[in-house]
């Protein structure tokens, strides 16, 4: 009996040691060319209705302070509820308060904390793109991440893939990215192997190009949603942002509405 007691124990501790099998992902699906149509109105619009400020070489930058009128407050509160809730509640409670003391100044109402990331998920998810196929978050990099993981466990049918810049000419519907920190990545790659940690980091979805430049637009620039034009070169790549700037790291391509069966074939990430 002690002999068959010392068994089960050793059978349980070794069953207890072994890591249970990791979820299946469920694949993403494609969706329609429409939902790129989408992406770019809705994205326009925003850009539009906080009164097309505009940034770039050569332009004066806008007066800070724009998220703090009284009629961003609606506009803002929405791009945080795009996002799950455990990250935006604290956002929406602190700015609700502040909004409730001065409803007629609203007077620091969603000075902190950043919403760029949400303003991104905010788009996605009013254009129709779900959840599985685009992560909302309020930081980018932890959006980022599902992308990342998606083109390497789906490369065939992920929506979105990673670029580098000397590669890709970014194109409607793609999101340029950069590194806000001290110590910036060099290429999207460098982030895998810090996946689930927190980097500052900003992405503007691209509206459209034209010789020299990309235009994208992007949530809180400038305290507001502002469009950045970006030097590119003659192919349409995006040349290196001066100093001080953040850091371009990768350009996400945007493949939704050009997959099977709305598309042709895929090309997979190197």
């Amino acid at each position: 009996m002690r002999g068959l007691l010392a068994a089960l124990g050793l059978v349980l501790l070794a069953g207890c040691a072994t890591a249970p099998p990791a979820p299946v992902r469920e694949a993403p699906i494609a969706y329609p060319p429409v939902v790129r149509d989408r992406i770019l109105r809705i994205a326009e619009a925003e850009w539009v209705e906080w009164g097309r400020i505009t940034l770039g070489p050569g332009l004066p930058r806008p007066p800070a302070g724009a998220e703090g009128a009284v009629d961003a407050f609606p506009r803002v509160l929405a791009y945080w509820r795009a996002v799950p809730e455990g990250e935006a509640e604290a956002a929406v409670a602190r700015n609700r308060a502040l909004w409730a003391a001065a409803p007629g100044t609203a007077a620091g109402v969603w000075s902190e904390p950043a919403w760029s990331a949400a303003f991104v998920s905010y788009v996605m998810r009013s254009a129709g793109v779900d959840t599985r196929e685009f992560t909302p978050s309020a930081a980018h990099s932890f959006y980022l991440d599902a992308i990342l993981r998606d083109a390497r466990d789906f490369p065939d049918r992920a929506p979105f893939l990673p670029r580098d810049l000397s590669e890709h000419a970014p194109a409607p519907g793609d999101l340029v990215c950069a590194d806000r920190s001290r110590t910036p990545l060099g290429t999207w790659r460098d982030r895998l192997a810090e996946a689930g940690r927190f980097r500052p980091m900003h992405c503007d979805i691209v509206l459209r190009t034209a010789p020299g430049v990309v235009e994208a637009v992007g949530g809180n620039v400038a305290d507001a949603v502002t469009l950045t034009r970006y030097p590119a070169d003659e192919a349409g790549r995006l040349l290196p942002r001066g100093p001080g700037e953040p850091v371009l790291f990768a350009v996400m391509e945007n493949r939704l509405g050009r997959l099977f069966p709305f598309g042709g074939m895929t090309m997979r990430i190197p």
